[in-house]
């Protein structure tokens, strides 16, 4: 039993050892040393400056000026190749390679982008210039809009249409409630003999504001 007692230790060191050399060899295992070339599809020709990435690891590399690459991965990782002006291509490294290396030989194939037509057209004379500079309708600006609006009939269609801000309602009420209170105590003045309310009225009833909107 003491014998024993002895031997314990050594053992419990023998067993942590061969455990941590498996983990070891495992983790060695699945590191996978990637390396390949990245060429055209249409030229086979090398690309120069390829990004050659790990997705979701942070951690990449660039092709050489022979488009040749060469990076430690792990087995299951997904590489990205990426270039400006072609389209991006993924490889996923096997999960159960056999051996510690492999090779990839990755065509990119060109993005095309379409850009609209450009018409070119001769260089108008001078006759040619004038007409349709003359018959050229520009549209109007913020400024011709607010002076076309200044007509009354539109001033008054604008007004029926448009409904009152936050600052003109409390306006309104103020002066209502101003009103009020100043007459308190008494009639406040009928402007049916007001001339000026007369002439308003009549202006209004040319306008037809007094109509029957449909």
């Amino acid at each position: 039993m003491t014998q024993f007692r002895h031997f314990m230790p050594f053992v419990f060191c023998l067993l942590a050892g061969i455990g941590k050399l498996q983990a070891q060899e495992s983790g060695t295992n699945n590191v996978v040393q990637l390396y390949g070339i990245v060429m055209t599809a249409d030229s086979l020709r090398g690309l120069d400056g390829v990004s050659v990435s790990v997705k979701g690891k942070g951690r990449g590399t660039i092709t050489n000026g022979q488009g040749v690459f060469s990076i430690a991965v792990l087995k299951g990782d997904v590489i990205d190749f990426t270039f400006i002006g072609y389209k991006a291509k993924s490889v996923t490294i096997p999960k159960n390679l056999e051996g510690n290396e492999y090779s990839v030989i990755q065509l990119m194939v060109s993005d095309t982008n379409y850009l609209p037509g450009t018409v070119i057209r001769a260089r108008p004379t001078r006759a040619q210039f004038e007409r349709d500079f003359v018959n050229t309708e520009v549209p109007a600006d913020e400024y011709e809009i607010a002076r076309q609006n200044t007509d009354e009939q539109k001033r008054a269609a604008l007004m029926g249409s448009i409904p009152s801000d936050g600052k003109e309602a409390i306006n309104y009420t103020l002066r209502q409630r101003a009103n009020a209170a100043y007459y308190t105590g008494q009639l406040p003045p009928q402007n049916i003999m007001n001339p000026f309310a007369w002439n308003e009225f009549i202006k209004a009833w040319k306008r037809g504001d007094f109509k029957k909107k449909k």
